[in-house]
């Protein structure tokens, strides 16, 4: 298991490869739909510190409040796919090196990983309650009113997040091999 220190280079996230499972630790922030579309029409100057060299959650926590402080109870990963219209711009706007999520994406973020030295990771979904033990801090929250508590941009400290790379910056993607794989035994065992 590799272990990936936040902030990390693009350099050392190079290094990794698909199928390598890593342990991440350090401050990410979680970002959905409406977070995706407002990072790509503004500069979102209050998350630009934070995203330089470090990875988007594709999650929509759960979140206890206790007086002014609040935890994660459940912070599963969300289907990424939904995201592919906005983050290679999100990648190479704000300097990201890796996006976590489920699912996988498509070409046009495969290519902003290999031009920009980013990776794809996958969390294992149904699993929200175990990875949220990973977010040991909320650090800050922001659009919370305007976007509502799945959809706001939680600043975070995950301590020995776990992931897989499913998508290199070489432009290996498990998931085309694994549908190119599906694809082929389906017309072996159906026919065309």
């Amino acid at each position: 298991m590799t272990e990936i220190k936040l902030p990390v280079s693009a350099d050392e996230i190079r290094k990794l490869k698909a199928g390598d499972e890593v342990s991440i630790t350090g401050v990410m922030i979680t970002a959905r739909d409406a977070a995706h579309k407002y990072m790509v029409e503004t500069d979102a100057p209050e998350v630009q510190e934070v995203l330089k060299d470090s990875m988007i959650y594709h999650c929509g926590p759960v979140v206890k409040k206790d007086g002014d402080t609040y935890s994660f109870v459940a912070a599963g990963p969300t289907t990424s796919i939904r995201e592919e219209p906005y983050e290679a711009t999100v990648i190479e706007k704000y300097g990201v090196r890796g996006i976590i999520g489920k699912g996988g994406m498509l070409d046009k973020t495969l290519d902003a990983c290999g031009k920009f030295g980013c990776v794809y990771l996958s969390a294992v979904g149904g699993l929200a309650t175990t990875l949220a033990r990973s977010v040991v801090e909320v650090l800050d929250v922001h659009k919370l009113e305007e976007f509502g508590v799945p959809e706001a941009m939680w600043v975070i400290r995950v301590e020995n997040f776990p992931a897989v790379v499913t998508m290199d910056s070489h432009g290996k993607s498990i998931h085309d091999d694994v549908a190119r794989d599906s694809r082929e035994n389906y017309e072996r065992l159906v026919g065309k």
